[in-house]
């Protein structure tokens, strides 16, 4: 699928970011291979072990319904996943991408909106986190599932943190 031409550039959408050298770090930030490996797969971390999840507790006793839900939410981290690495291949590969971070925000193209419907993706995965841990969902992963958990919380917070600095930094 083309990009778009009726949808404005943004670092969210774009291919590789470079600014010509002027500020290395910013760039590095903005890089799809960045977002994907700090943000979009340990995204798809929390999906994937929240419909895993699901489905276990579904099928214990609660009801399939929950496990057919568990089911759906596994094939669309499954399908984020694709994407991400897909963003990072062609980021490493030079290449502008086609498509965009995850599922929701491939949807929003139909809008002409893909960074408000990626804003919405977000939106669901902090929700998915709050789940996992008010529901208390979280003991019931497995040593392997709480250490991809541990891994996507610190990548992810780490990153925003080191970025949120780095900003700031930047602008005093």
């Amino acid at each position: 699928m083309a990009p778009d031409p009726t949808v404005p550039p943004s670092p969210v959408r774009s291919g590789p970011v470079r600014s010509g050298g002027s500020d290395p770090i910013r760039d590095f930030f903005r890089r799809p291979v960045f977002l994907s490996l700090t943000i979009g797969i340990p995204f798809c971390i929390f999906k994937l072990l929240f419909g895993l999840t699901a489905i276990k507790t579904g099928n214990g006793g609660i009801g399939p319904g929950l496990a057919i839900i568990g089911w759906g939410i596994v094939i669309w981290a499954g399908a984020d996943v694709i994407l991400n690495t897909g963003r990072i291949v062609l980021d490493l590969l030079n290449r502008p991408a086609w498509f965009e971070y995850c599922t929701i925000a491939e949807a929003g193209r139909i809008f002409h909106r893909p960074n408000a419907f990626l804003a919405l993706d977000t939106l669901l995965t902090f929700s998915i986190i709050c789940a996992m841990l008010w529901s208390g969902w979280i003991a019931r992963l497995d040593t392997v599932g709480s250490y991809l958990w541990y891994s996507a919380t610190t990548l992810n917070l780490i990153s925003l943190s080191l970025v949120s600095l780095y900003t700031e930094f930047r602008v005093s």
